[in-house]
């Protein structure tokens, strides 16, 4: 598999698409469009990451960057160090969800963002420019450690506006967390332990060996559930290797779903811009979220008299869009939230915070908190695409529809009907073509994925066998 390049960063499999050749292209091309400026350098866990970051860090050096090792991290920590060293820009060696043997290179800007398209291209032209120019013995770079900054991350988060450390740790909550044995495991029962709750750790050893596959979807949280039972828990978390994604379990060992991560979180942050300015404000606050994300979140911001905006899928797009028009709250239905009151990113500790934050002030379980939010099921697929043209396919799709639902081409096709949706886009990650589809059912969403996997087999000239996502 070639290695992948897009707006995420690049990633591969180690050793064979993703080698140090690759690496130093990359890394030499960051130091060059960052001016060889100071850069922010962290890594998710996997067994990997540390001869990764060595590579990374030797090149990053040698074309005369200085060096702020935050050693293994959350990428939101690498984004708010970025922010706080004023770095020009800052490395996240992680493959995200992908399995053990991918990694890769997530790029920061300087404002803590990931690169933005236009950021992007200009940096693949630096890439494929000639060999770089490195600099002399005399001006290579310093290295410098901060491993602390994970502490520091804790700190900012507990210290949101919406949250308040003393009531959350009168709950006394009891938590398994799991952390698929990479970067969480740090940081996760850290932040917990400072939140006053008795926490349970599964897969916390930051051995970079995953106990089962590493995106955080109910399939994969078998293990977790069942500890969340036997523990007589109050809740179970789950996150992804470099921590931009968070799931939680309800009390009975049940996920709510990772959808449901940012609609309850969004349902809280509302009431309180509710509570905090109803007399004074002069617009009504804005929520963005992308065109994946449940319709739970268009229900609960229509009820608060917030604007909802929705973007093409990708954290970049939506944390712009939020800088953009100020909003209150924002984040992806994968699981990830954004707090702009502590940086313009996926973060699965902010989420953890406010979500503990709210269940204190619902007073009841996590399962009651759940029943409370407007109810959809959403389903996912996956299509590989090695022969097929996407364009094609989308437009024999848009024809058929765009009379019966309301289409929106921004990021591949989306087309809502009176009571479900249905979204076809290519991954930036991998070569599939996802599709998504969420109705008030299990059954109608299926039912859905169907259709639509049965049109995209006849605009492709071939029967497209459903994989689950």
């Amino acid at each position: 598999m070639a290695l992948m390049v897009g707006i995420s960063g690049i990633r591969g499999i180690v050793g064979e698409s993703f080698t140090p050749e690759e690496m130093v292209r990359f890394s030499s091309a960051f130091a060059e469009y960052c001016e060889r400026g100071p850069i922010v350098i962290g890594r998710d866990g996997r067994v990997t990451g540390k001869l990764i970051g060595h590579i990374v860090s030797s090149t990053l050096l040698s074309m005369g960057c200085d060096v702020i090792a935050l050693g293994v991290s959350p990428t939101p920590s690498v984004q708010l160090a970025v922010e706080k060293h004023k770095a020009k820009g800052g490395i996240s060696i992680t493959a995200s969800h992908n399995p053990m043997e991918w990694n890769g290179l997530k790029f920061i800007a300087p404002t803590g963002l990931f690169l933005n398209h236009d950021e992007h291209r200009a940096l693949v032209r630096i890439a494929e420019m000639p060999a770089r120019s490195y600099v002399s013995w005399k001006s290579i770079g310093a290295h410098r450690s901060e491993a602390e900054f994970l502490s520091e991350h804790v700190v900012r988060a507990i210290s949101i506006p919406y949250a308040n450390r003393d009531q959350i740790r009168s709950r006394r909550f009891r938590v398994v967390v799991d952390c698929v044995n990479a970067a969480g495991g740090l940081i996760v029962p850290l932040l917990l332990r400072e939140l006053g709750c008795d926490v349970i750790e599964m897969n916390c050893d930051v051995s970079g060996i995953f106990s089962h596959p590493p995106e955080p979807l109910p399939e994969h949280l078998a293990d977790l559930c069942n500890r969340v039972r036997t523990e007589n828990a109050d809740l179970g978390i789950a996150v992804d290797p470099d921590v931009d994604r968070l799931v939680l379990i309800n009390e009975r060992g049940e996920p709510i779903g990772e959808e449901y991560t940012i609609a309850s979180i969004v349902q809280f942050v509302l009431t309180k811009a509710d509570a905090g300015s109803s007399e004074h404000r002069k617009k009504a606050p804005t929520v963005v979220v992308n065109l994946s994300t449940t319709r739970a979140v268009d229900d609960i911001a229509r009820s608060h008299g917030a604007t909802l905006v929705r973007t093409p899928v990708g954290e970049i797009n939506v944390a712009t869009k939020m800088k953009e028009l100020g909003a209150v709250i924002g984040g992806e239905g994968s699981g990830g939230v954004i707090v702009p009151q502590l940086h313009y990113g996926r973060d699965a500790i902010a989420g953890i915070v406010l979500a503990l934050q709210h269940l204190v002030e619902f007073g009841g379980t996590m399962s009651s908190l759940r029943e409370s939010l407007p109810n959809y099921v959403i389903r996912k697929s996956k299509v590989a695409v090695s022969s097929v043209r996407m364009e094609h396919v989308l437009n024999q799709v848009r024809k058929k529809y765009e009379r019966s639902g309301v289409v929106n081409a921004d990021d591949g096709l989306r087309i809502d009907f009176t009571d479900s949706w249905v979204h076809l886009r290519k991954s930036n990650t991998e070569p599939i073509v996802r599709m998504i589809a969420e109705a008030a059912t299990g059954s109608h969403a299926d039912e859905l994925l169907r259709e639509f996997s049965a049109v995209i087999g006849d605009a492709t000239g071939m029967h497209v066998p459903e994989k689950g996502a």
